[in-house]
């Protein structure tokens, strides 16, 4: 039986020391694997470190050697679609024989703090999946460790990018609506996040292209279900007969309005969320939404954050990855208006 240890203190190579009647220095040697222990001298040792519960402190032995393996990722409660990629993230750091640790920004914890938080953890590199600071405040955090910022595009030369093609998407979007007969397409932007302006752009110019010029109309949103929704009933007063959100949980927002208010999806609203979160793929939304490819996002974006901690050159800053149309049930041809 395990015996029961006071408090909730580590076991340590101590612990196992006394648990076997050897040294310290000889447990070392043991749970490294090391030349000068006796067969019987290992089992001993290994079964002392059994019965303890003992964990070797991995984190330790690399901070030893100058290196944790510990990539760090800062990320927004508030965005869906992070919840995708945090879990790539994962899956692709494990594969690569590294881990992961995440700061989380909040309606009360800032970016600022979030990176200060990793940086305390001496993270070899830092993913931001969310980055609002300003120019400098980036640029200082590429002074200390590799950066990667993933799903968005900036300027920062010191800083790796791995990002959808935001613009695309939108054009996807709306050409989408077109061939299902709709001229009146508006779109609910995400305000001042990031990947806003690259959509309304996408927007604004898809319109253009297909000779929409005069019908285009664009409603300040967000990222949440309520800055949908208070959108929706912004456009209420004059409904389109489709829109392009920002993303799907404004997406569900605007649709909880709109349904509301009583106009049928999508006989007589269509609507384009973005992103392919979670949300999304539920049965009772169904929403038609622009998807990004999260899985070929986290792996180059764990990639580039490897090659630089090994020093391996690379060829291009930016990667930009093509999104896709996913058609589902919110959207259809144009009714008789």
């Amino acid at each position: 039986m395990r015996p029961q240890r006071s408090g909730a203190s580590r076991v340590t190579l101590a612990d196992v020391a006394a648990r076997a009647e050897v040294s310290t220095a000889l447990v070392s040697i043991v749970m490294r694997d090391a030349p000068g222990a006796s067969p019987a001298t290992r089992e001993r040792v290994r079964k002392a470190a059994s019965d303890l519960g003992y964990q070797p402190d991995r984190r330790a032995r690399l901070l030893r050697s100058g290196r944790t393996r510990l990539l760090g990722v800062v990320f927004s409660v508030r965005h869906a679609f992070h919840g995708d990629l945090v879990t790539g993230l994962y899956e692709a750091a494990e594969r690569a024989g590294y881990e992961l640790t995440l700061s989380a920004i909040t309606p009360s914890r800032s970016e600022a703090q979030a990176i200060r938080g990793l940086l305390a953890e001496r993270c070899d590199a830092v993913i931001v999946l969310s980055l609002q600071g300003a120019s400098a405040q980036l640029s200082e955090l590429a002074a200390q460790v590799p950066v990667v910022v993933l799903g968005r595009p900036v300027r920062e030369s010191a800083v790796d990018v791995v990002r959808n093609d935001d613009r695309a998407g939108l054009h996807l979007a709306v050409d989408h609506l077109v061939s299902l007969g709709h001229e009146r397409i508006a779109h609910v932007d995400g305000g001042r996040h990031p990947g806003s302006a690259e959509r309304r752009r996408g927007y604004r110019e898809a319109m253009e292209r297909n000779g929409l010029a005069s019908q285009i109309r664009v409603v300040t949103g967000g990222v949440s279900e309520a800055e949908g929704a208070e959108a929706a009933r912004a456009l209420l007063d004059e409904p389109p007969t489709a829109v392009a959100m920002f993303n799907d949980r404004s997406a569900t927002g605007l649709l909880e309005v709109a349904r509301g208010a009583g106009l049928a999806v999508p006989e007589d609203l269509s609507v384009v969320g973005f992103d392919d979160d979670r949300l999304a793929r539920l049965g009772y939304i169904n929403l038609t939404t622009i998807g990004q490819d999260a899985t070929a996002m986290t792996t180059l974006a764990i990639e580039r954050a490897i090659d630089r901690i090994e020093g391996r050159e690379v060829e291009q800053r930016a990667v930009v990855i093509a999104p896709h149309l996913v058609v589902r049930a919110t959207t259809g041809e144009r009714g008789n208006d």
